[in-house]
């Protein structure tokens, strides 16, 4: 099985490379990953003592950041090494100031995986979420270098759990201590002889506190909202846009949308803008213009979308028409407003739960949409009972990093 791993990978680098002649993401995928052994050579010195902190993308980085800065604090001489596997990740945060270093993980060959702890010879090492290299594991397992897994999950549909899962299983073997969030997960460990085994929670809850401690403030969000209910559209997809278009265009002047797309391609967005028939602004031409006019704002920029949830008095959160489904519902959540997400978040344990609780809803066509929103926006003890439900849930669920941080 090891040997047809290594030869899958092997395939899969020269597909990759043809798909990238094709596709700006695979492109980026194969460009980012030219140079990493060169610029650890050039930061990384022998001497050096380092920590490496490994995500799959943006979301498993923002869920490790409360613990990559209290590491960073409690180790203050070592240098941070952050890697992402998606460019949708590590292009968002290449210039993160967290981490010395901040580049894309070589793909997991054996070679590349001997140089790489080579070049970065960490003295620990923390997987987030998930991402189980076997060709990483078992080197750091043979160089006795101590892995963490945090805020893991596990469920019974991964390749762990299944007969032919055995590489995997061994691969498992390499993490010194597992850190899940739920007992599900706990539980899953335990079947396949993984004792080591912790419920911390999930450390994203610190992450979505710990925004409201900085400034928020958006001085153009905030002329534009102009003291109007405000209704943040978060991560849309064509899918959502399709309904809530409908919902805008007929909806009462007293209320006004801010859109974040997923996508922010030139076409999708101006596709979006064309749709819309109310007086429509977009990010990119807000200079010089009196946004208190406008009834829908277009955020075609990223690494906005957080502040702007805290100007928001109901959010939508696109993401649950598609696959796998709804985006991250916590940040919108920390600031106490009810939320409204499409109809695909079962694989997401805190959309579920909130749901339960009513502090979510999730709707599944035009009329439910169109139901939902307005009874929030014209109902302001249900819109605030259910932002009460939902900030409630945040602060229930914090505490996971110190946790983490006290059993190390």
């Amino acid at each position: 099985m090891y040997q047809i791993y290594n030869l899958i990978v092997i395939l899969a680098a020269q597909i990759v490379k043809l798909l990238a002649l094709f596709s700006p993401k695979m492109k980026l995928f194969v460009a980012g990953r030219k140079n990493v052994f060169s610029i650890l050579k050039e930061k990384i010195q022998v001497t050096d003592r380092t920590i490496w902190f490994h995500a799959a993308s943006l979301g498993e980085y923002e869920q490790g950041l409360p613990v990559i800065e209290k590491i960073k604090k409690q180790y203050p001489e070592h240098k941070i090494i952050v890697t992402f596997f998606s460019p949708s990740g590590y292009e968002v945060r290449k210039n993160n100031t967290i981490a010395d270093v901040t580049l894309y993980l070589p793909l997991d060959t054996f070679s590349n995986a001997k140089k790489f702890l080579s070049l970065t010879h960490p003295d620990f090492v923390f997987f987030i979420k998930y991402e189980y290299w076997p060709n990483y594991l078992h080197e750091l397992k043979k160089r006795n270098i101590k892995t963490y897994l945090i805020s893991g999950i596990f469920r019974d549909n991964q390749a762990f759990f299944k007969w032919y899962g055995g590489l995997y299983r061994k691969a498992l073997k390499s993490f010194n201590f597992f850190f899940v969030q739920n007992e599900n997960s706990k539980k899953l460990a335990n079947s396949i002889g993984l004792n080591n085994v912790m419920v911390s929670g999930d450390t994203r809850f610190d992450r979505v506190v710990s925004i409201l401690e900085r400034d928020n403030t958006l001085d153009y969000i905030e002329q534009f909202k102009n003291n109007t209910s405000t209704i943040v559209i978060g991560s849309s997809w064509p899918k959502d846009e399709e309904l809530l278009v409908r919902y805008i265009n007929t909806a009462s002047n007293e209320v006004k949308f801010i859109i974040a797309p997923h996508n922010i391609k030139l076409e999708q967005i101006s596709t979006l803008k064309n749709q819309i028939q109310k007086n429509t602004i977009l990010y990119s031409e807000k200079e010089n213009k009196s946004l208190s006019e406008y009834q829908v704002f277009i955020i075609d920029t990223i690494g906005i979308l957080t502040k702007i949830y805290s100007y928001a008095d109901i959010a939508y959160v696109g993401g649950g028409f598609g696959n796998p489904g709804v985006h991250n519902i916590l940040e919108p959540a920390t600031f106490g407003i009810p939320i409204v997400i499409g109809p695909n978040y079962s694989h997401f344990i805190e959309a579920t739960a909130l749901v339960n609780k009513k502090g979510c809803m999730s709707i599944s066509n035009f009329e439910e949409l169109k139901t939902t929103l307005d009874e929030l926006v014209f109902n302001t003890n249900q819109r605030k009972e259910q932002g009460v439900i939902c900030k409630n849930f945040i602060l229930e669920n914090k505490g996971a990093t110190d946790l983490i941080l006290k059993n190390l």
